[in-house]
């Protein structure tokens, strides 16, 4: 049997001197609260808190991370049980994909990936074998047993993952219904919603209209002019933020803005109505929405969240045959300064609005990012994402971002994530990377300890709760 170890000094840079400070560092923060200000687990797990199925359906099924590296070794979607939406069958034998995954989890060495399950396996499991095709159905035998007692429930992971604060991601047409569920349980856990307009927002997709409909019955009013689509969904924020919500969050194509006048505004949203709206008046459309957003974050307070650039989607025989969100989007170079200008020279020096901005474009990170965040009073940089949520991945965005913007102007980290047994793995990574590019700060005499000290606690705490007003 392979032992499945976790060193203790992992992540922490191979010098005696950075590493014996990294170590320091992470040792006053590892066990901070976990804030969990932006991801996409679903609501329904708290607010059932039933056991979770399998191996398979919690760990698997849901981490589109796992599923593109899969797929790109030519492991078909089908045969991990991904559901469909084209009616094409999929394995049901959660067994044999699990037999699947340990076959082929050699390929993710060396990825955050796999660094987040050896931590899920060996903290949250108490595994002790190495994953592998030979191990991996007695290892699913033992996370089967630990997910059948009480101590695996999912309101009982969260006080023992110590999340202090968890936000989901939730349409704007979205009842909230197990946000209710949950708060009127009188459990003590702390989950609040997101606001995400991007299905009413997006003019030109197919489904437009039909999210539109959806919002008319939310609301419970027609929305045929654009001062009506306004209403509404300055009526959704303010529901929002009754159940709790802090922030809003819109994934765009690109971080465009720029303002239409009321007569140009109504006409693009006319066009949207009869299905006539074109590229333009899409793209036309999202940066007035942004412009929009801003404005409504100002009045009320909500945090204001981009994640632009990237390409959804892009293979589209995954899409159709299994819908989003399946590991198929790709990023796009981006541009910042120009596109922002119009939002940040209107609301940019206004104490009111808090904007949070993430890229997948590494390369704005010195040249735009960090030094519009390192001016505009509103800006505040968003943790490394996605593609680059990695340990690589998080030095080059400190590397990139700290002089210019400083550490204060960034929000710590969030985890993103629609797994939630990977939550706590993911903070630790985190933790373990931002006391290592202090500790070599330290070493390198640009700060001192104490120094270290409170900027370790800022960027695993202070930062994302401040930011997110949580």
């Amino acid at each position: 049997m392979a032992k499945l170890e976790l060193n203790e000094y992992r992540l922490f840079d191979p010098e005696p001197g950075v590493r014996k400070i990294a170590r320091e560092l992470y040792e006053q923060v590892k066990d901070l609260p976990i804030i969990s200000p932006h991801g996409h687990v679903d609501p329904m797990i708290l607010a059932d808190n039933k056991p979770f199925p399998d191996p398979t359906e919690l760990i698997l099924i849901p981490d589109h991370y796992a599923h593109r590296m899969l797929y790109s070794q030519g492991v078909p979607l089908e045969s991990l049980g991904i559901p469909s939406v084209d009616g094409t069958p999929v394995e049901k034998d959660h067994r044999k994909i699990w037999q699947i995954f340990g076959d082929h989890f050699y390929l993710f060495a060396g990825t955050p990936t796999g660094v987040w399950l050896n931590h899920e396996f060996y903290e949250v499991f108490g595994i002790r074998e190495k994953f592998n095709g030979q191990s991996a159905l007695r290892i699913y035998d033992q996370i089967q047993e630990k997910l059948n007692s009480p101590e695996f429930l999912p309101r009982a992971l969260f006080k023992c993952f110590n999340i202090e604060v968890l936000s989901t991601t939730d349409g704007a047409s979205d009842t909230l219904e197990q946000h209710k569920k949950i708060k009127e349980s009188g459990w003590d856990g702390r989950v609040v919603p997101c606001l995400r307009p991007d299905a009413i927002v997006s003019i030109t997709a197919p489904n437009w209209k039909p999210e539109i409909n959806k919002l008319e019955k939310t609301v419970g009013y027609e929305i045929s002019s654009f001062k009506n689509y306004i209403r509404a969904i300055e009526d959704r924020r303010k529901f929002f933020k009754a159940m709790g919500a802090t922030s809003t969050d819109q994934g765009v194509y690109s971080p465009y803005t720029h303002e239409l006048n009321e007569a140009e505004a109504e006409a693009v949203f006319q066009r949207g109505l009869k299905g006539q709206a074109s590229e333009d008046d899409g793209n036309l459309f999202t940066a007035h929405m942004l412009m929009e957003m801003a404005r409504m974050s100002v009045e009320d307070g909500l945090v204001m969240q981009i994640h632009p650039g990237s390409f959804r989607n892009h293979n589209q025989v995954v899409f159709k045959r299994f819908g989003a969100d399946k590991g198929c989007d790709i990023p796009v170079a981006t541009e910042y300064t120009n596109n922002l200008r119009a939002l940040l020279n209107k609301y940019g020096y206004n104490p009111a609005l808090t904007l949070i901005v993430f890229t997948l474009d590494e390369t704005t990170y010195a040249r735009e990012l960090a030094p519009l965040a390192g001016h505009y009073p509103a800006l505040r940089l968003g943790p490394a994402w996605w593609f680059h949520d990695s340990y690589q991945g998080m030095t080059r965005y400190r590397q990139m971002v700290t002089e210019t913007a400083g550490i204060y102007n960034t929000v710590g980290f969030n985890d993103d994530t629609r797994a939630f047994p990977s939550i706590p793995a993911r903070h630790d990574v985190s933790r373990r990377v931002d006391s290592n590019f202090l500790a070599r700060m330290v070493t390198s005499h640009l700060i001192d300890m104490e120094e270290a000290q409170k900027l370790s606690k800022a960027l695993a705490y202070e930062l994302v709760k401040k930011a997110y007003k949580l």
